[in-house]
C-alpha cells in the first residue's frame, strides 16, 4: 500500500448539517467544502498536499500518541495526544443553526489537561477548489481570508497571529487547565467574537445526544449502529431533506487510479435503503424528509418519467456537470480528480424500482399518497412496463456499452411489484392487468435469460456467466426466497468468486466489458452488509454473525466506513459513505432479530 501523509481512514467528520469538514488525527483539518457540501472546498490538502489548504492545530509532540474519539452520543470530535510531557485535547465542531441567514462555523478549542505544551497553529484556506488566490490580513485578534469573486473567510482566537505568505500562524505555551478557543467562518459573521462558546458547546453536545436518544435500536450492535445513525444525520441537509452518497469528492477507489468520483450528491437509488434503515431506527422525521426530497426531485424532472435521473443536486437540481482539477495532485497520487458526475445523464432502469419501493415503504409507514402523486406513479409504472427490455449501464454507472443487467431487471419487477401492491392496497385506480402482464413477463425473463443452466446460478448479464454484488438484493427485495436452493447456488457462487474475508467486491473488473475504466477497485463495503444479510436470511446464523464482526473490525477507530476496502481492510474511496452506514444499520438489525428469536413470524 502506498503510503500516505493523512490515510482516509485517519479522519473524523464533524458538520452542521449543512457542510462537514474531515479532521485528521493529527490535529489537521484537510477538507472543508463551504458553505454548503457540494460548494468549493476552501481545505483540500487530503487531495494534495498542505498548500492546497489546512488548518493544522497541535501540540508540538511529534512522538505522542494519537487518540481520535466522539463525545458519547454526539457528532463533537475530540483528538488527544499523549506523551511523557504530559496530555493535551482538541475538541471540534459545528454549531447547529438552521436558519438560512446563518452560515457555517467551525470551533476548534485547546485544552492542556496535564503538563505543559507548546501549541503550533497553521491555518491556510485557499478559496476555490485551490484554484484562487487567496489573500490573509491581519486584524486585532483575527485574520480575514479573502479571494476575488469568493466568500470572505475568518478565523479568530486570543493569541498572537502572524502571517506567512497567506497563511495565519500562531505559537504559544500552555499549561495544565489552560485552553484557547478559535472559530472560522464567515468574514461577515457576527459570532465569530461571540465570547459565551460555553453556552454553544452545550447546545450542540446537548442537540446530538437529543436527537441521538430517539433511536430504536437496543441490540448487540448499539454503538456501531449509533455511529452510523449519527454519521447519515451529518450527511443530511436541514434545508433540503436530502443525503449525501457522501461528504467528500475525488477520493480513489484505487490508489493511483482514475476511478475517483464526486459523491457530494443524493441518489435515488438511496432512497429504500434510507425508508429502511430511518424507519427502523425510529427517525420518522428524516425518512419524511428525504421523501418529500425524492417527491421534488420528480417534479424537476417536469412529470417526464424518462428524464428521471439516478442523483440529483443536493437542493434537487437537474445538472451536476463533470469536469476534472488537474492542479491537485490527488490523493495518493490518484488522477484525476473529478468534480461533479456524469452519471446523471445515465439511463438506469433500477432506479423505478428503487423509487416505487420507497414510495410502498412511506405508505406503509407514514403518510398515505396523494391523487396528484399516484398519478405520476401511474405514469412511471406505465412508462416501465413499455421500456424495462432495454439495455442499460447499470446499478454500478458503467462508463462502458449499455448492457441487460439482473439488477435492472430485478428493479423493473419491484417497480411494477410495488405499485400493484400499493394500489390494491389503498383502493386505486390503476391498469392492474397491464402491470401483472409486465411484471411476471420480468420474472420469466429474468429465469430464462440469467439463469446459467451450466454454472448452476443465476448471472449479473442476459446469458452470461458471471455473477455481481448487486445480486444479494434478489432476496432484500423479495423477489426470491432466501433459502430457495437456486438461490443459494447463487450466493454461494457470490462467496466463492467476490467475496474475501467478508469483503465483497461488485464484480470481477476483467469479466466486466461493460466497466469501460482503467485499473482495478477494492471491495465495496455495502454489497459486505448486504452479503451478512443475506447468510442470515438463509439462516446461517453463526457465519452471518462472523462475518459480521469481521466487517466492524475494518471501520476506523471511530466507527466510520469510506465506500471500499483494498486487500488489506484499509479504506478506500469517498468517506463517510451514507450506503456503507445504511446497510450496516439493515444487516445489524436483521441479523440481531434473528439471533435473539424475536420474530416467530419471520419467514425468509
Amino acid at each position: 500500500m502506498k503510503k500516505v501523509k493523512r490515510a482516509i481512514e485517519d479522519h473524523g467528520v464533524i458538520g452542521d448539517l449543512r457542510t462537514c469538514a474531515l479532521i485528521a488525527n493529527d490535529g489537521t483539518l484537510d477538507y472543508l467544502c463551504w458553505p454548503n457540501l457540494d460548494s468549493p472546498s476552501v481545505f483540500s490538502a487530503l487531495l494534495d498536499n498542505d498548500d492546497a489548504g489546512v488548518f493544522s492545530l497541535s501540540p508540538d509532540w511529534p512522538d505522542a500518541r494519537r487518540l481520535q474519539i466522539y463525545l458519547p452520543e454526539s457528532n463533537l470530535l475530540q483528538t488527544r495526544w499523549l506523551d511523557d510531557a504530559g496530555v493535551v485535547e482538541v475538541t471540534d465542531y459545528m454549531p447547529i443553526c438552521q436558519q438560512e441567514d446563518r452560515l457555517p462555523r467551525i470551533i476548534r478549542r485547546i485544552h492542556v489537561v496535564h503538563g505543559s505544551a507548546t501549541i503550533q497553529l497553521c491555518c491556510n484556506p485557499v478559496h476555490d477548489y485551490a484554484r484562487a488566490e487567496t489573500r490573509a490580513t491581519l486584524q486585532p485578534g483575527a485574520v480575514l481570508f479573502r479571494a476575488d469573486g469568493q466568500p470572505g473567510l475568518r478565523l479568530t482566537g486570543d493569541v498572537e497571529f502572524e502571517l506567512e505568505e497567506a497563511a495565519a500562524v500562531a505559537r504559544f505555551t500552555l499549561q495544565a487547565g489552560e485552553s484557547r478557543e478559535f472559530i472560522f467562518g464567515s468574514a461577515d459573521d457576527a459570532h465569530l467574537d461571540d465570547d459565551d462558546n460555553d453556552l454553544c458547546f452545550h447546545d450542540t453536545l446537548a442537540y446530538w445526544r437529543r436527537w441521538s436518544a430517539q433511536s430504536d435500536y437496543r441490540g448487540r450492535w448499539r454503538e456501531a449502529v449509533n455511529r452510523s445513525a449519527l454519521t447519515l444525520k451529518l450527511l443530511t441537509s436541514w434545508q433540503h431533506g436530502s443525503i449525501a452518497a457522501a461528504a467528500t469528492f475525488g477520493l480513489p477507489e484505487e490508489l493511483g487510479g482514475e476511478r475517483n468520483w464526486d459523491y457530494r450528491a443524493a441518489w435515488i437509488r438511496d432512497a429504500s435503503f434510507s425508508m429502511y434503515a430511518l424507519m427502523r431506527l425510529g427517525y420518522v422525521d428524516e425518512a419524511r424528509g428525504f421523501t418529500h426530497w425524492v417527491g421534488r426531485c420528480v417534479e424537476n424532472s417536469h412529470h417526464e418519467v424518462e428524464k428521471l435521473q439516478v442523483m440529483y443536486r443536493l437542493d434537487g437540481g437537474t445538472e451536476l456537470h463533470e469536469s476534472e482539477l488537474p492542479h491537485l495532485a490527488g490523493y495518493a497520487g490518484s488522477r484525476p480528480v473529478r468534480i461533479g458526475n456524469d452519471a446523471w445523464r445515465q439511463t438506469q432502469l433500477d432506479i423505478y424500482g428503487e423509487l416505487m419501493d420507497a414510495i410502498y415503504l412511506a405508505n406503509k409507514y407514514g403518510e398515505a399518497i396523494s391523487q396528484r402523486g399516484w398519478n405520476h406513479v401511474c405514469r412511471m409504472i406505465d412508462y416501465v412496463a413499455d421500456h424495462w427490455r432495454q439495455k442499460d449501464a447499470g446499478i454500478w454507472e458503467m462508463r462502458g456499452e449499455p448492457e441487460h443487467f439482473l439488477h435492472s431487471r430485478l428493479m423493473c419487477w419491484v417497480a411494477l411489484d410495488r405499485a400493484l401492491r400499493l394500489g390494491e392496497k389503498r383502493s386505486l385506480q390503476m391498469p392492474a392487468e397491464r402491470w401483472r402482464e409486465a411484471r411476471d413477463a420480468i420474472r420469466q425473463d429474468i429465469w430464462d435469460n440469467f439463469w446459467c443452466p451450466e454454472r448452476g446460478h443465476f448471472v449479473a448479464t442476459q446469458n452470461g456467466r458471471f455473477v455481481d454484488a448487486s445480486m444479494l438484493l434478489m432476496p432484500l427485495v423479495r423477489f426470491v426466497a432466501a433459502t430457495d436452493p437456486d438461490w443459494l447456488a447463487t450466493l454461494d457462487a457470490i462467496k466463492r468468486y467476490l467475496v474475501r474475508d467478508g469483503m465483497v467486491r461488485r464484480y470481477n473488473v476483467e469479466e466486466t466489458p461493460a466497466d469501460g475504466l482503467q485499473g482495478d477497485e477494492g471491495a465495496f463495503a455495502a454489497c459486505s452488509f448486504w452479503y451478512v444479510e443475506c447468510l442470515a436470511r438463509a439462516g446461517r446464523l453463526e457465519e452471518a454473525h462472523f462475518e459480521f464482526e469481521k466487517l466492524l473490525s475494518y471501520a476506523n477507530p471511530l466507527g466510520l466506513f469510506a465506500e471500499e476496502f483494498d486487500s488489506r481492510g484499509h479504506a478506500l474511496g469517498n468517506t463517510p459513505q451514507a450506503l456503507t452506514h445504511l446497510a450496516l444499520i439493515s444487516a445489524a438489525y436483521f441479523l440481531n432479530r434473528r439471533l435473539d428469536n424475536q420474530d416467530p413470524q419471520w419467514q425468509p
